[in-house]
């Protein structure tokens, strides 16, 4: 039987053309986005390679990116025992200022003052960044964990008694991280002439690195920045529902999701402009995390969390990169919105972002400053030590543990000297 020259022809065109219909199908999605920025392309992450450096343990449940399993919770260096009771004598007051970031950091240096004086700490309020804006201690967190985590360190009161006036207070500035030496020079002898002094806490310094030289108040101090601080019940279970609904639209990659610390208003400013003298930048757009994350080896499907506010148009390079990307008013339940994203300036989308990147698989702090240094503190208490720090990858790829934060690489937190392993 005769072979037709022009069927054999016509089926070896029509076998090519499935191939190159193939090869386009597997591409498609990302060349799309490649045009628009180039250097950026898929990239197989190798596991193994990195594996063997010995520094991390990859999740073997997940090919979606270069996930790290979390390690194991630490266990406090301090011990309450260790704790000898004082009758205390005057009192403490100060307040919570400018995000949950600077709670942490204050709480502490309250606690070691009135510890190291010998005083009662009254509980303090919340103020917000608006004159006027005021909430109570209890509206965002735990009074009882936090009265009961202190108990036999330092007398905790609610309010004042009705025969102590607050008019009466000396006001003492107290630098973030006190030490015992400038407590002992500059506010004890204050409040041996007045008996009350209201803490009004200035921050010379954002970093937590920890340091060679240690006091008698170190323990305290540990104990008041990683012990005391718990969100009440119901702003505990709004993060919890919003964590949920993140995992639950991280099916591909297991449940992990990314938290990005990514705020427009902080990224306009002048001071995210350029690079420093040492030539590293303080901050990153969307678009440069975005391409950041994939060079790296962060799959499309991955799932993003952001911390802005509020939808910006700035963030649609984020999507279309990583169509799964979301910010609190996305995922949060239809009936907490009215109370929980009342405004742009509220108080407890600050407290739920500040959670939400303690507790995400990844944390990328596209903003350096105290918000990322005390979420450090937090995610290396409890294990979850994958921070990656964004940088300008000159080529396509690079290896994930290259992009390790130094509190993590170099175990140089303040935390690493509270807990132990």
């Amino acid at each position: 039987m005769g072979v037709d020259l022009r069927q054999v022809v016509a089926g070896v065109l029509t076998l090519t053309m499935f191939v190159m219909l193939g090869n386009m199908i597997k591409r498609d999605h990302f060349d799309s986005v490649e045009g628009k920025f180039p250097g950026v392309r898929d990239v197989e992450f190798d596991s193994e390679k990195v594996s063997d450096q010995g520094l991390v343990t990859f999740s073997k449940k997940s090919t979606n990116g270069p996930w790290i399993e979390s390690g194991q919770e630490l266990k406090p260096c301090w011990k309450e025992s260790t704790f000898d009771e004082v009758e205390p004598k005057g009192f403490v007051t100060f307040s919570l200022t400018n995000g949950p970031e600077y709670h942490v950091s204050q709480i502490a240096d309250a606690v070691v003052v009135a510890r190291y004086i010998g005083a009662t700490l009254v509980l303090p309020d919340i103020r917000g960044s608006k004159p006027g804006d005021e909430r109570k201690f209890e509206e965002i967190y735990d009074v009882d964990k936090f009265v009961k985590s202190l108990d036999g360190v330092v007398k905790v009161v609610k309010g004042l008694p009705d025969d102590v006036s607050i008019r009466d207070f000396a006001v003492v500035k107290v630098p973030n991280r006190i030490s015992d030496d400038h407590i002992a020079e500059q506010i004890k002898p204050v409040f041996k002439r007045n008996s009350n002094i209201r803490l009004a806490t200035f921050f010379p310094s954002v970093n937590m690195r920890k340091t060679t030289k240690t006091s008698a108040s170190d323990s305290v101090a540990c104990l008041a920045m990683f012990g005391t601080l718990e969100l009440r019940p119901e702003v505990n279970e709004v993060v919890d529902s919003m964590i949920e609904r993140l995992r639950t639209l991280s099916r591909k990659s297991n449940g992990q999701f990314i938290a990005v610390d990514l705020r427009v208003e902080i990224l306009e400013k002048k001071g995210c402009h350029g690079s420093s003298s040492a030539g590293t930048k303080s901050c990153f757009s969307a678009q440069e995390i975005a391409i950041f994350l994939r060079k790296i080896g962060f799959g499309k499907d991955t799932t993003i969390y952001l911390t802005q506010p509020r939808w910006d148009e700035s963030l649609d390079v984020m999507k279309d990169i990583f169509p799964k990307t979301y910010t609190k008013e996305s995922i949060m339940p239809a009936d907490k919105k009215a109370k929980f994203l009342e405004s742009e300036d509220s108080e407890f989308e600050k407290v739920i972002d500040f959670y939400m990147c303690s507790q995400s698989d990844v944390f990328v702090p596209a903003i350096s400053g105290l918000f990322y240094a005390n979420v450090a503190g937090k995610r290396i208490a409890s294990g979850k030590t994958q921070i990656l720090v964004p940088s300008d990858i000159p080529g396509s790829a690079a290896s994930v543990t290259s992009h390790f934060s130094p509190y993590i690489s170099k175990k140089n937190h303040m935390a690493h000297s509270c807990y132990c392993k």
